[in-house]
């Protein structure tokens, strides 16, 4: 099992609105649990996160940032900043790769901390497919 778990903007959303998750991924979370690894996200799903709420298309009852950060500490989440070299590495990923920007930052997060996406994003489920990252359906 890996260190830690990595997740994508979708199953940020999943699991703030209590949908049921892949036994896999649940599999994992318990692992990570016993093993004390780390729950992680990238500072760029807040982002996503604001926007989504801004234009409507994510209802939640509070503002993007009250309702990140109350995601965040109640899964006692780690919030891992979008550094110069997470920037340029997402810049330089091995092809085929979309070319969504928040997606290849999360995906370049994952890889310089070894983490595991987990997600329910085709293309990066294929990236992962494909062994340039570590991937886990939700």
């Amino acid at each position: 099992m890996n260190e830690g778990l990595l997740l994508d903007t979708c199953a940020i959303i999943w699991m703030a609105n209590r949908k049921q998750m892949s036994q896999a991924a649940m599999d994992a979370f318990k692992a990570l649990s016993n093993n004390g690894g780390m729950l992680c996200v990238s500072a760029m799903s807040a982002w996503e996160i604001g926007m989504l709420i801004s234009r409507g298309r994510l209802s939640a009852t509070k503002d993007a940032l009250p309702w990140f950060e109350d995601f965040v500490v109640a899964g006692d989440i780690l919030v891992h900043e979008a550094t110069p070299a997470v920037l340029i590495d997402a810049a330089y990923l091995p092809e085929p790769l979309h070319r969504d920007p928040m997606d290849r930052i999360i995906i370049a997060t994952a890889r310089k901390h070894d983490l595991t996406i987990i997600t329910r994003d085709r293309a990066i489920l294929a990236y992962g497919a494909a062994g340039h990252v570590k991937t886990l359906a939700c």
